[in-house]
């Protein structure tokens, strides 16, 4: 099972850079993308490709945050939203359920604008935690696929010196990855496999980050343990851009 992490920051900009030519080429099984911008009266058939079911959760202000997933096969079950405001509102998750497996696209807040926007932050990321652990409860597998808007250690970002205060690399932000990917036994997917640095996912439109490789890995997918010995392949894909974000490929061995 191919599944596919994508902040695709504007889909109707990423459908015009070729977005939906990739998809078909490279026939993922899943796709999960963040910061769709757009409503679903705004998306023409093209947003809708034959192979897959394609279910769009847009947030209510328009041309703002919002999520998808698209899959080859249909759910049993779509779920839209955490239960509280700051993510329903701003379309910020969406989750499909199958038989013994729950995949989940996920758009955490920046706090980058204003201080108003951390503490929101903050706050969101509190309710994750507790959601997160009660997903864990389940009988059912967890894949938590997205823009998490933080990169956990040194190894995940070019200029860390520079950018320790930083929303995104904050020490608070980077002690809650910690609990997620320690006590609370989630697994960071990608680095299962790869332990390499300058494995980035996100570059600024500023300067030259893209041409020089300052960047951030901000994106993941996040499992629950039971996942980690079905991980078999990962990979960022930067033959196109689509998107200031590349699309994060992991490879499990489902069925």
């Amino acid at each position: 099972m191919k599944i596919v992490a994508l902040n695709i920051n504007g889909i109707r900009a990423g459908q015009r850079k070729g977005f939906f030519e990739w998809l078909a080429a490279h026939s993922p099984d899943i796709v999960c993308l963040q910061e769709i911008k757009a409503q679903e009266h705004q998306l023409n058939e093209t947003f809708y490709p034959k192979d897959y079911h394609c279910h769009y959760f847009p947030a209510q202000r328009p041309g703002y945050s919002g999520t998808a997933i698209l899959s080859k096969r249909e759910p049993k079950k779509i779920i839209t939203g955490l239960g509280f405001d700051l993510c329903d509102s701003e379309g910020r998750y969406i989750q499909c359920d199958y038989e013994g497996l729950s995949v989940g696209s996920l758009y955490l807040p920046s706090g980058s604008h204003n201080d108003d926007r951390q503490v929101l932050k903050y706050e969101f990321m509190d309710r994750l935690e507790d959601i997160m652990k009660a997903f864990k409860r389940k009988r059912q597998e967890f894949i938590l696929c997205g823009d998490w808007n933080i990169a956990h250690t040194k190894k995940d970002i070019k200029n860390w010196r520079g950018n320790q205060k930083n929303s995104g690399f904050l020490p608070e932000e980077r002690a809650w990855m910690d609990k997620l990917f320690g006590e609370m036994g989630w697994v960071d997917a990608f680095r299962v496999l790869n332990q390499e640095e300058h494995q980035y996912t996100w570059w600024s439109n500023r300067g030259r980050a893209w041409e020089n490789n300052v960047g951030w890995r901000i994106d993941y997918h996040i499992t629950t343990p039971g996942l980690r010995d079905k991980i078999i392949g990962c990979d960022i894909y930067k033959d196109e851009r689509f998107s200031d974000h590349a699309p994060l490929i992991i490879d499990y061995a489902l069925d």
